[in-house]
């Protein structure tokens, strides 16, 4: 399994999708308690439960990792952990996957400076004000302790996104092949 960590706009999604498009990895589907939108589809998307359910599953052990954003939880099952499949986490939910100590799990950190997350955030139709924030916010988050714990670092300000995904890929390869 492939972890992408980073701030916001420093490519984790596009390297994602490209991942998929490339290799043909899977996105790891989450659960959610959170109301499903009109384009998604459960079990595509998320996996949509109730809190109740949610909470339920929780206590039975079902998560990896969960967190809770915008008052909804969302969580990682651990029948998701399996080769060639993709998740995106922030440090804390990294560090629940770390616990594991499963050599199958490998994390990359998405390094980009705040001027370029910022242009990105502004091009993809964020409020400047809303970038500033969510900026100032990862500034506390994703910090050099959060880079320093993932076993790759990618420079994903200075490549393009499908060079980004062939190296994350590459790596990610080559450590498999010594297992």
């Amino acid at each position: 399994m492939i972890i992408l960590v980073g701030a916001s706009a420093s490519g984790k999604t596009e390297v994602a999708k490209m991942l998929g498009k490339l290799f043909q990895m899977r996105k790891v589907i989450t659960h959610t308690t959170r109301p499903m939108r009109e384009n998604e589809k459960d079990g595509v998307d998320y996996y949509f439960v109730t809190r109740e359910e949610f909470l339920n599953l929780k206590k039975m052990n079902f998560f990896v990792e969960t967190t809770e954003y915008n008052d909804n939880f969302y969580g990682t099952s651990r029948k998701e952990l399996e080769d060639n499949k993709v998740l995106i986490v922030d440090p804390n939910g990294l560090q629940s996957f770390l616990k594991l100590k499963d050599e199958r799990v490998i994390s990359f950190f998405m390094n980009a400076t705040k001027e370029t997350r910022r242009l990105r955030m502004i091009k993809r139709g964020d409020k400047i004000e809303d970038a500033i924030k969510r900026i100032a916010t990862d500034d506390q988050k994703f910090n050099d302790s959060a880079m320093n714990t993932c076993d790759y670092v990618i420079d994903s300000e200075k490549q393009s996104v499908k060079s980004c995904a062939l190296e994350v890929y590459e790596k990610y390869a080559s450590r498999l092949s010594l297992m």
